[in-house]
């Protein structure tokens, strides 16, 4: 009776950590979130579906598949059984009747739980691809089958997964399949303007999901060199991941988030990049890779976790994403450097923590002694002759951390520049160092 009594303890003491700091695969495997996301793909790129361009019998059936699958996973759903829908004005007078699809996760924190993370993919199939005319090259959008539909299935099986888990969320969160993207992303500005407009304050990040799932040609995310968001990216990439997206100055394509930075709401875009494929009318179902599909999921999961349960991301509005201090001098985001600043030759920041900073921090005793650990976010400069200035506290844990955090970063050796067309110039870095304790053996 004993040994079951304690086996029932540690049972009921793991499952909980498991669910916090663990990837939710003990509520569903491997081959099941593989087979959850081939249905999506195959069903939203069936041939009754091509062409759910605004307005089309198409884009009504693919409405109401997103719908049912929400459903079905037990988020609410905001936009009713037919969408949100709303109509374009055309050249010729006619109106076109297009249609979002609202899904919603209550958070649990008592204040937070009025705050957003919108997860967003584009209902439509028409896929971002180029022509040259002229002898200008130009974006256009093409008919296509897969034009997202790998977004749409990773939308909702990250619904699913946050559903699962949604004692984990302090934020709530909204899933929307954006109608119309081709036309001016109309489906994502009536979400803002008109479906949300009295609560888009509340909005505190946007993350959106267009064309994955082909990750061995690529994984990235775009922030419009956002320093938050690039700061969770980094945090992620010192954790075990299957799967790290390559941050990028350059928008890949433009997408709905563009509706979101206009708004001045932080948005980070995942994709897999563009591929042949999207100038052409077959199907392109058979293209994606749900090997890398499944890790690209698990990888936007753990980032939606960190967003939905961090601080709020500021927004940065400088379209040049340069930054101000009161100096009057211009000091440029690191990542928004043509070559970022390098330590000991490399440009990875984790580098500078394993070879400088790991190296020479000392935990202090009294810390040590209280049982106190955690991470301590740092910013700091590194000017144009390479010198670590400014280091500073944006997010401290205890004094004396945060003040042994702070001196080892201070005494860095010099760096190489930032440049940017050619220049040497101030690059401002933000970095976690994590005080971590060990029990003895």
């Amino acid at each position: 009776m004993k040994k079951t009594v304690f086996l029932f303890i540690l049972v009921a003491l793991v499952l909980p950590l498991r669910a916090q700091y663990q990837t939710p695969y003990s509520y569903l495997d491997d081959s099941e979130a593989v087979s959850s996301m081939k249905q999506h793909v195959r069903s939203l790129s069936a041939r009754m579906l091509e062409g759910r361009g605004a307005g089309t019998e198409g884009e009504a059936e693919a409405a109401s598949y997103v719908t049912d699958r929400l459903r079905e996973a037990g988020v609410d759903i905001l936009s009713g059984t037919d969408g949100d829908i709303f109509g374009l004005r055309q050249e010729n007078g006619d109106t076109l009747t297009s249609r979002n699809v609202i899904g919603f996760i209550q958070g649990f924190d008592k204040t937070l739980k009025n705050k957003y993370i919108v997860i967003g993919a584009r209902l439509d199939n028409m896929s971002p691809g180029s022509i040259t005319v002229d002898g200008v090259e130009k974006q256009r959008f093409f008919p296509g089958a897969n034009g997202n539909a790998s977004g749409l299935a990773m939308m909702l099986e990250l619904a699913s997964r946050l559903k699962t888990n949604s004692l984990l969320l302090r934020r709530s969160v909204l899933f929307v399949a954006f109608g119309s993207s081709s036309n001016s992303y109309a489906g994502a500005w009536y979400f803002l303007n008109r479906s949300f407009a009295s609560d888009v304050e509340n909005i505190d990040a946007m993350i959106n999901l267009d064309m994955l799932g082909t990750g061995s040609s690529g994984f990235y995310a775009y922030t419009s060199s956002n320093p938050d968001l690039n700061v969770l990216v980094t945090t992620l990439e010192g954790t075990l991941q299957p799967v790290k997206p390559k941050l990028v100055s350059e928008e890949p394509y433009a997408s709905d988030h563009r509706v979101f930075y206009a708004s001045e709401i932080p948005s980070i875009f995942f994709t897999s990049g563009k591929y042949p494929e999207h100038n052409t009318e077959k199907d392109t179902e058979s293209i994606i890779q749900y090997d890398y599909m499944e890790r690209e999921l698990e990888y936007i999961y753990n980032y939606t976790i960190s967003l939905v349960n961090g601080p709020k991301p500021i927004f940065n509005a400088s379209s040049e994403l340069s930054k101000k201090k009161e100096s009057g001098e211009v000091v440029f985001p690191y990542y928004d450097c043509d070559r970022k600043p390098t330590f000991l030759g490399s440009n990875d920041p984790k580098v500078f923590l394993q070879k400088w900073v790991y190296q020479y921090l000392r935990y202090p005793d009294s810390a040590v002694r209280n049982g106190i650990q955690g991470r301590v976010l740092v910013d700091f400069i590194i000017d144009e002759k390479g010198k670590v200035t400014d280091v500073k506290v944006l997010k401290g844990v205890d004094p004396d951390l945060d003040d042994e955090a702070v001196r080892v970063i201070s005494a860095s050796p010099d760096w190489k520049p930032g440049i940017i067309r050619g220049e040497r110039v101030k690059a401002e870095i933000s970095l976690y160092v994590e005080f971590r304790l060990q029990k003895k053996k």
